[in-house]
């Protein structure tokens, strides 16, 4: 066996910056879209059909518009709702730009909804009319396939509706009343111009002249899409009045009615059926209605009460520990295993009908916020002797009330923006929130929900990190959403049951900002006519939901272990988890107002998963206080490895794992510490890189890990964390952040300088050098890494791992970071973003860590000596 490695001083290793520089990307290429190239064949045929629909169209809404104002309903002065179907290729701003639509929302295949304030349409009809006579700027209407008549306006409520209320429509009765969740675009028809580059030939008052003009004119832009949204928000009020209906406020009346987001705003509404049919069909800028999810998290029966004696003596955290912020059902404070660690200065209740003291943990049996929190404090097992000394401060956040419910007055969005301020702007700057709150569904898919983009919204603004449990499956439950029981008797079998669509991820857990956690299981288990359904250590939670997540984003990207439900034989079968499987379960913390232990194994689900990983957040803050919030994440997810099990298994059953575990169970001694066998790379504070934008990492790999006699396996893992504005109304996730990053690496054999030419725009031809890639997992294509259909790059946090013999390891490990439009066209937008890069070795044959570190630092001082001799040389110039 080898030796055991001597302790190391926490010490993470700098990435170093080699290049940086426009990014050089892949060309185009593919063939030209048939119907596109149909429609320049056949100009006057195509421009015909669309002006005939165009004229359909218009006439349709303006008969609407007046037998509306001739029934006595309020007039909509707003513009006319369209559906298009274009070529994907494109550019969604050639839409406004050339046609003067607005972008109300982006769909699957193609098609997108628009709005034009132009009722007649008379400014796309000139378009057609160009196009037919070939004038220039008239091509893209070849890309516009079709205008859909929709006169009925059924393919448009097909698209903005939910599944369940589109169902519903026909039926809906004037005099029922509706609570709904109304999301309004407010994007505009104008955008930030381009930024000018200067003129050698300009002096320089005419260059200050252009720059100052372009900077009032981007300000102006900005102003007059807080004015569109003020606007929009009365029109809608307008409406609203005429159907005495009500825009319901959150906890404490806040100041905004409307929870604003960078291109759109929400709101949820209480208004008759018939207010909501007008509302929905008249006003053009909707682009999303839905019913308010029921919230859910796992409570079970009751089980046997006793007592727990302990002799334990828990130390408070010290004062400058970090701070979690508990968004649950409330806490017992006074618990014995919490009270040292409760911030009870910061508790609050944010429920509309208690007092804002009223933080218990009220719900039966043992309560939920109490465990969440108890989880956080002590991780896997609950203390039973000695001296524990804390190292997080819990904060008492209670959303729930006592049935583990949100009322539906609340929106949770607003909810959650308010508790985010509240803590994050309060005495200990809060920056790790744990959000184990789920609905009861699977999450959507079409567009990114008010909830989740909330959560997004709130980690780029703030910096701040949510760890969000994935949602659960019931034991049993009727359809819609079916139960584990029902999926066994229509003769699904575990885990195969997961991949099904109803076992998605549960809204907010889609959220690209939010660390996802699902649940593993602690192994098999079998007695009194008892079984888990987990056969392994490891194995998928028969209740934990699951991944793809939206746009097929891997989610969860880790778990942990919150324990599985156990089946009994019999027609229908039977799931539960009775109190002789309590070792199927994990240990908690109790709250005891009701009665019952103090602690116990008497619950499952995803919401005590995701305060393990907390735990390793807080860690991480007390181990690196003045890193931001994506380091921490990226070090979360670094950590994570699948259990060996997983390892062996085919290719496909591995995409499976992928969807189900994620990246796999993290590690709160490798996200924090390095070994002699084991060597991190970070990038310190964060990096900001804006659209056409590339950084390049170099890591020297020494000769001695290089040699050629030498065949350990060397595991790489690279993660990529990053933030970006969100924009709700884009279905794509790279329409989504207004600038979206991905990376790549050397391949092997490629030298630095051959990856900077294949990486960098530059005048010269990319030189290709090497023998093929690392051999990454995943991979930026479905069909490249060893996991087929799966890619690494369309979440905000991206990790792929690889592991190479040491003999073929390349000089250098050459990392890429590339910066890429999204639905920002303002210049100055762009991502922030950590990189973390892990070297292990697999066997512990050899320590990798000093001869890395050395390497490193060498790297370093070389390239810091190259900076300054070229700022001298500028001086001497």
């Amino acid at each position: 066996m080898p030796p055991s490695p001597p302790a190391h001083q926490f010490e993470y290793l700098p990435l170093v910056l080699r290049e940086r520089g426009p990014a050089r990307f892949p060309s185009g290429g593919g063939d030209e879209n048939p119907a596109t190239v149909a429609n320049k064949a056949g100009r006057s045929g195509h421009a015909g059909g669309l002006r005939s629909h165009t004229a359909n169209v218009s006439a349709a809404w303006e008969v609407r518009q007046a037998t509306r104002l001739q029934d006595g309903l309020p007039d909509i002065d707003v513009g006319i709702p369209l559906l298009l179907k274009i070529d994907t290729s494109l550019e969604l701003d050639d839409l406004r730009r050339q046609f003067g639509f607005e972008i109300v929302s982006e769909q699957e295949d193609g098609y997108i909804i628009v709005a034009s304030e132009d009722v007649d349409l008379a400014e796309f009809q000139q378009k057609l009319n160009d196009f037919v006579g070939g004038i220039t700027g008239s091509a893209n209407v070849a890309k516009i396939h079709e205008l859909r008549e929709d006169l009925t306006q059924e393919e448009r409520l097909r698209l903005i509706l939910t599944e369940t209320l589109f169902q519903e429509w026909p039926s809906i009765a004037d005099s029922s009343t509706y609570i709904c969740d109304v999301s309004i675009t407010c994007v505009g028809t104008w955008e930030i111009p381009n930024k000018p580059s200067r003129n050698p030939r300009w002096k320089d008052e005419t260059w200050a002249r252009k720059e100052n003009a372009w900077s009032t004119a981007r300000l102006e832009a900005y102003d007059k899409w807080d004015a569109l949204k003020d606007e929009r928000l009365e029109a809608m009020r307008g409406i609203i009045q005429h159907y005495q209906a009500e825009i319901l406020m959150n906890v404490d009346n806040v100041d905004s009615e409307a929870l604003t987001l960078p291109d759109s705003f929400t709101l949820r509404l209480r208004m008759s059926g018939q207010g909501l049919k007008d509302l929905v069909l008249s006003y053009p800028y909707i682009f999303e209605v839905a019913e308010p999810d029921d919230i859910e998290t796992p409570q079970q029966l009751a089980r046997t009460l006793k007592s727990v004696q302990a002799q334990l003596d828990i130390l408070p955290p010290d004062a400058n520990a970090p701070a979690v912020c508990i968004i649950d059902s409330g806490l017992q404070e006074e618990h014995f295993w919490l009270e040292p660690g409760i911030d009870k200065e910061a508790s609050h209740c944010f429920l509309t009908d208690a007092s804002e003291t009223d933080v218990a943990d009220y719900v039966q049996p043992g309560g939920h916020g109490t465990r969440v929190a108890g989880a956080v404090l002590h991780g896997e097992e609950v203390p039973k002797s000695g001296t524990v000394h804390l190292e997080a401060w819990v904060q008492n956040a209670r959303v729930l009330n006592n049935d583990c419910d949100m009322p539906r007055e609340m929106f949770p969005p607003a909810v959650l923006r308010e508790v985010v301020k509240r803590y994050h702007e309060g005495k200990r700057k809060t920056r790790i929130f744990n959000h184990s709150i789920n609905t009861r569904t699977p999450c959507r898919t079409r567009h990114m929900s008010a909830w989740a983009a909330e959560i997004d919204l709130l980690c780029n603004d703030y910096d701040v990190l949510v760890i969000q449990s994935s949602g659960n499956l019931k034991c049993s439950q009727p359809a819609p959403c079916i139960g584990i029981a029902e999926h066994l008797a229509a003769g699904k079998t575990y885990p195969d049951y997961l991949s099904e669509t109803s076992c998605r991820v549960a809204n907010p857990s889609q959220s690209l900002q939010a660390i996802t956690v699902g649940s593993v299981a602690y192994g098999a288990f079998e007695n009194g006519g008892w079984r888990s359904f987990a056969s392994e250590n490891g194995h998928p939670s028969s209740f934990s939901r699951v991944g793809l997540g939206i746009w097929d984003s891997i989610k969860p990207e880790v778990v942990e272990y919150g324990g599985d439900c156990l089946l009994a034989a019999g027609s229908p079968p039977d799931v539960a988890t009775p109190q002789d499987g309590r070792d199927c379960y994990p240990e908690l913390v109790r709250s005891t107002l009701s009665g019952g232990p103090a602690f116990d194994r008497d619950e499952v689900g995803t919401s005590f998963a995701a305060p393990k990983v907390t735990r390793i957040a807080a860690r991480l803050q007390s181990v690196l206080p003045d890193e931001s919030c994506l380091l921490y994440r990226a070090l979360i997810v670094q950590s994570a490895h699948w259990p060996n099990w997983a390892n062996s298994l085919s290719r496909p059953e591995q995409a499976n794992v992928l969807r189900r575990l994620g990246y796999g169970i993290p590690d709160i001694d490798r996200a924090t510490e390095n070994t002699d066998f084991r060597t991190t790379f970070i990038t310190h504070k964060d990096r900001t890189l804006g659209s056409g934008d590339c950084h390049i990492y170099e890591v020297p790999i020494p000769a001695a890990l290089r040699r050629p006699g030498d065949d350990y396996d060397i595991r790489i893992d690279v993660t990529l964390s990053y933030a970006a504005a969100p924009r709700r109304t884009r279905q794509k996730p790279r329409g989504y952040l207004a600038t979206w990053l991905d990376w790549i690496s050397n391949r092997k054999g490629e030298a630095l300088e051959s990856f900077l030419t294949r990486a960098l725009k530059s005048d010269s031809d990319p030189i290709t050098d090497g023998v093929g890639a690392l051999g990454w997992a995943i991979e930026s294509r479905g069909n490249w890494g060893r996991i087929p259909d799966i890619r690494r790059n369309v979440g905000t946090v991206q990790k792929d791992w690889a592991i190479v013999k040491s003999n073929a390891l390349p000089e250098d490990l050459c990392i890429a970071v590339r910066g890429h439009q999204g639905w920002s066209r303002d210049p100055d937008a762009a991502a922030r973003y950590s990189l973390v890069v892990s070297f292990e070795i697999v066997g512990q044959e050899i320590p990798i860590y000093e001869p890395l570190r050395v390497a490193v630092l060498e790297l370093q001082s070389e390239v810091e000596a190259e900076i300054e001799a070229e700022i001298e040389m500028e001086i001497e110039e």
